[in-house]
């Protein structure tokens, strides 16, 4: 492994007080590269199916672990274990010898109960100590749509035993599905165990995340690289801009930046505020030293190495003719929005919606001041911060673009692959002004590439390779747009969009877009619950959509109707019709609320049985 060094600035100018950036990149020898064998993999699969996994996220689940075990191999240890009120090992950790019937084994999964998080996981755990070695790459994949709401519940606790089994040698990897999960506690438990955390968005977002991982786990280069900050006695070191693990030992500080990845560089960046130089010339300002593990010939080995980091003292004439270093302030502009996005959720948390959209706001203006809008990759964050400054001013700043803000801050601070950035659900277009004759303009098209929404111009005459600026909250999957303008960026890489936009409808429908944007919803009136007279006139349903899911359990000799959907308590009694109730049969209902003495449920709406 090899690590380079870069300063945002070359040049301070004497007698006067500066900060720079400093960056450090860690990354394969370009002559081992595809040369070095992978090490066997001792994985742990670990699937949430409770109840609220229901349809597409227990299929997704399902097909995203099948593909997983196309990419194994005989050296490689696998286990599955399933979990809802109990878990399950339902593939006893092994070699992997006969794929289809692992395939086969896990397509069989059905859903359950409660979500037993803390259970599953740390039965997963117990399976990937059964075959520990420094000689594979221990991991579970942890994979849930929700909430622990049985055995251990408690957020911290939770964080902190994924720290503690790391620090055996089992990491943690955390996969959140859908809506509801809890991304603050799967996001702390990749963080504490030294794994990585994904959203699965869509459908098609479990099997790219999967490949991804695995792409990671089969090109691990070194593992658990420890980087130590040693200033000089005249320079202080303010923090990371990264999100790793962190010790400050007396004036160095010690991160912990978990394994490097052949397939993309691991980077710390930090930022170094240096006291007026008396003196011109060249000046020490850091050491960096690193430590990590290699296979080397078969075996593990450890190496170390530093790197010394100087920059030059001028007079301030010749300091102030000299450029900062593009690629260092657009990385590390990258990084702080990333921390932006978090502090903004914070302030966000606590009910302050108007200084959390300041503080967005006020970044996209100190980026636009540094002229960074001028990069696409950096013009792109700076169309989310408007996005989601505009969902806080309105007060929809809801639980998926807390996500999705949580997710992008995430992949920022912590990876470095761009299938990884930005990634996020679509808004809507139906505000725009319906049009079905092009006229004068230029037609545009969103689609979604790796999970981020892109658009590309359709019309001919312009690069259809070439990315485009535009609006993140009208960016709705498959839309075509007809715009006044396509204008190239200063640079020549990318598209910017002017004028009017207006979105292409097929002739005919303009009409019925348009009383489509005028339309305001408005909450249906809550229907009594409609039962059948037995369980056999129930209609089924394959889907669970906006409804909440009702599970019936054996309780002694009584069948106790619980809510098993993620946001509500499983010990509350819920009133649900005693002729229909059946033995761990999922059903459906419109709506649930809390009774008005609290302790229990009202169910509302019509009822029907999933089947799976």
């Amino acid at each position: 492994m090899k690590a380079t060094s870069s300063l945002s600035q070359s040049l301070i100018a004497a007698a006067t007080p500066s900060t720079v950036d400093l960056i450090v990149s860690f990354q394969a020898e370009e002559e081992t590269r595809n040369k070095v064998p992978r090490l066997p993999l001792n994985l742990s699969v670990v699937i949430d199916r409770s109840g609220s996994m229901a349809g597409a996220p227990l299929k997704n689940a399902i097909q995203a672990a099948q593909r997983l075990v196309e990419y194994l191999t005989p050296e490689d240890f696998l286990s599955v274990v399933i979990y809802d009120d109990t878990p399950e090992t339902i593939l006893p950790h092994q070699l992997v010898q006969d794929k289809s019937a692992i395939r086969s084994l896990i397509g069989r999964v059905k859903a359950g109960g409660c979500t037993n998080l803390s259970g599953g996981w740390l039965m997963g755990c117990d399976n990937v100590k059964s075959q520990q070695s420094t000689e594979r790459i221990n991991r579970v994949l942890l994979l849930t749509d929700g909430q622990a709401n049985v055995g251990i519940t408690n957020s911290q606790v939770l964080i902190n035993t994924a720290r503690q089994q790391a620090e055996q040698g089992i990491i943690t990897t955390t996969l959140g599905f859908g809506t509801y999960f809890n991304e603050d506690l799967l996001i702390g438990m990749a963080n504490a165990a030294g794994g990585n955390f994904y959203f699965i968005q869509s459908p098609d977002d479990a099997t790219d995340v999967f490949r991804i991982e695995l792409e990671s786990l089969t090109s691990v280069v070194a593992q658990n690289l420890t980087v130590t900050l040693q200033p000089e006695d005249s320079v202080k070191i303010t923090g990371i801009l990264n999100n790793y693990r962190s010790n400050l030992i007396g004036n160095n500080l010690e991160v912990f930046c978990g394994d490097v990845y052949e397939v993309e560089n691991k980077q710390l960046a930090v930022e170094l505020p240096i006291p007026p130089q008396t003196n011109i010339g060249v000046i020490n300002i850091a050491t960096i030293a690193y430590k990590y593990q290699a296979v080397v010939d078969g075996s593990i080995q450890q190496f170390t190495n530093e790197i010394p980091i100087s920059i030059t003292v001028a007079d301030a004439e010749s300091a102030s003719k000299v450029q900062p270093d593009a690629a260092v302030v657009e990385q590390a502009s990258k990084l702080r929005i990333g921390k932006v996005k978090d502090e903004a959720i914070a302030l966000a948390d606590k009910g302050d919606y108007t200084a959390a959209s300041q503080k967005l706001r006020k970044t996209i203006e100190d980026l636009k001041l540094k002229a960074l809008h001028e990069s696409f990759e950096v013009a792109e964050e700076m169309e989310q911060l408007d996005y989601y400054a505009q969902r806080l001013e309105s007060k929809k700043f809801d639980s998926i673009s807390r996500k999705e803000m949580r997710d992008q801050s995430y992949q920022a601070l912590t990876r470095d692959r761009g299938d990884l950035k930005l990634r996020g659900l679509a808004a809507s277009a139906n505000s725009l002004q319906a049009v079905s004759s092009v006229d004068e303009g230029v037609l545009v098209k969103c689609d979604r590439v790796s999970g981020k929404l892109r658009i590309h111009v359709i019309s001919d005459g312009y690069n259809p390779n070439f990315n485009v600026q535009f609006p993140r909250n009208i960016r709705e999957e498959g839309v075509t747009y007809i715009v006044d303008e396509i204008n190239l960026s200063a640079d020549g890489s990318f598209y910017r969009v002017s004028g009017n936009i207006r979105r292409l409808v097929q002739p005919g429908q303009e009409r019925a877009a348009s009383s489509q944007n005028g339309t305001s919803s408005s909450s249906p009136k809550r229907q009594k619950l409609n039962a059948p007279a037995s369980a056999a006139d129930l209609e089924t349903i394959d889907t669970v959509g906006d409804g909440v899911l009702v599970q019936c359990v054996k309780e002694g000799s009584k069948l106790r109707a619980r809510v098993v959907s993620d946001g509500y308590d499983p010990n509350y009694n819920i009133r649900f019709p005693r002729d229909i109730r059946e033995e761990n049969v999922l059903y459906v209902v419109d709506e649930v609320e809390e009774a008005k003495n609290g302790g229990s449920y009202v169910a509302y709406g019509k009822i029907r049985r999933l089947v799976q």
